[in-house]
């Protein structure tokens, strides 16, 4: 369910998909009640990763090609539910060049594992532990 495109959230503008005044991300409502933010461009997505999210929050992205960098927000480090996580695959896939093809891996890693090493172009990072998922796309 897309929540909004701007605004605050509980944690200010982090949770809304806002930085220096600017949106970097689309933000949605996951079945369980957790924040997901997606990205909007390759320069968005690194704004989103690197400024927005936090060590603890949920990262994904599709294993292979262009997409989004999604973001599952988790301030209490709770344990991610099933429901959000497959959710939050699913946007992953519909907003990606995956979103035609039915259903994608996709990379799931906390965003501490997420690094981007110099000279990697926007967009672009490396991870150090990951596991992936199985989604279908879906595009609210």
């Amino acid at each position: 369910m897309l929540v909004t495109d701007f605004g605050e959230g509980q944690d200010g503008d982090r949770d809304a998909g806002v930085w220096a005044g600017r949106v970097v991300a689309r933000r949605f409502e996951s079945p369980d009640g957790f924040t997901v933010l997606v990205g909007k461009t390759a320069r968005d997505n690194d704004v989103l990763t690197f400024k927005v999210a936090s060590p603890n929050d949920t990262w994904l992205h599709i294993a292979s090609g262009p997409g989004s960098h999604v973001v599952i927000r988790n301030p209490d480090r709770a344990a991610i539910p099933r429901d959000t996580l497959r959710y939050a695959a699913s946007l992953a896939v519909g907003y990606s060049s995956g979103r035609k093809g039915g259903r994608t891996a996709v990379h799931v890693a906390l965003r501490s594992d997420v690094s981007k090493p110099r000279g990697y172009e926007a967009g672009k990072v490396a991870l150090r532990r990951f596991r992936s998922v199985q989604a279908s796309p879906i595009r609210e």
